[in-house]
């Protein structure tokens, strides 16, 4: 017997406004039953959980013990300068010289993830 994972839930203070920027991050729609003011949203990824945005009172205090790794299609610079003008914000910036690493960034509400190195980042470096 084994368990499967539902969702991936965010603790947050409003979750239709998170959904939204993880809608943008993602490309993935939300719920259509969801709307502004509602206390559970979701982002419905088309494989896998979905991102399960739940309201709660008290805010963010530390660093994530669970967060996302995104790995985007395009290049890592480009989705880190995309997602930036989306809302997220730098937090750490663990990239390289050499083209390695990774970037972390935080969602509206402070919730940490991490830029992966793209696609076409990870093919420049692998010939």
């Amino acid at each position: 017997m084994v368990s499967l994972v539902q969702n991936i839930a965010v603790d947050c203070a409003n979750p239709y406004e998170l959904a939204r920027f993880w809608s943008s991050v993602t490309g993935c729609p939300l719920d259509p039953e969801d709307g502004p003011g509602s206390r559970e949203t979701q982002v419905l990824l088309p494989q896998g959980p979905a991102l399960y945005f739940n309201q709660v009172s008290e805010p963010k205090r530390t660093k994530n013990r669970l967060h996302l790794c995104l790995r985007p299609v395009t290049s890592r610079e480009e989705e880190v300068e995309r997602l930036l003008g989306v809302g997220a914000a730098l937090v750490a910036d663990r990239r390289k010289a050499d083209g390695t690493g990774w970037a972390v960034l935080a969602d509206p509400e402070g919730n940490e993830f991490c830029v992966l190195r793209g696609e076409s980042d990870l093919a420049a470096t692998d010939s």
